[in-house]
């Protein structure tokens, strides 16, 4: 699964010395990361970390025999909001584990986290879900003067 949502909020701004942290300028989600570690946890998922990568922010999930969690992508700031875009990954429906020497289905994995993300942001009434199913964060129709 590689879907991505694509959500809108006021409360998700950049945070102070969070130009610091990113690696790429413009690649912000620090609050994003540390709302959804919150809201996973109270979910039953173990997320010890969040970090910041070139593409934007990871939340890291464990549980699963493969690397697992919710990467996060940030779009144009419009309006005074910045898009963002979130996907669970991996995003091949089965990969090689080497510990167990056989290939692992992901899908029972990113099926339930991707459910759960959209019951997330679906409750929080501060967060617009401006497209829950996206193929990449460039073709999102919603918005045609978006330059991707």
């Amino acid at each position: 699964m590689n879907t991505f949502m694509h959500i809108r909020s006021h409360r998700f701004p950049v945070l102070p010395g969070e130009d610091q942290e990113v690696v790429n300028e413009g690649m912000y989600g620090k609050a994003v990361a540390q709302y959804l570690q919150a809201r996973l946890q109270e979910r039953g998922y173990e997320a010890p970390f969040i970090c910041c990568e070139d593409w934007g922010w990871w939340v890291d999930l464990k549980g699963a025999p493969f690397s697992f969690g919710v990467a996060i992508y940030c779009g144009p700031q419009k309006g005074g909001l910045l898009d963002y875009f979130c996907t669970v990954g991996p995003p091949q429906p089965r990969i090689w584990n080497w510990r167990k020497f056989r290939f692992v289905e992901t899908a029972p994995w990113t099926q339930k986290l991707h459910a759960d993300l959209l019951a997330i942001f679906g409750e929080d009434p501060e967060i617009e879900l401006v497209n829950p199913a996206l193929d990449s964060p460039c073709t999102d129709d919603s918005d045609p003067s978006d330059p991707c």
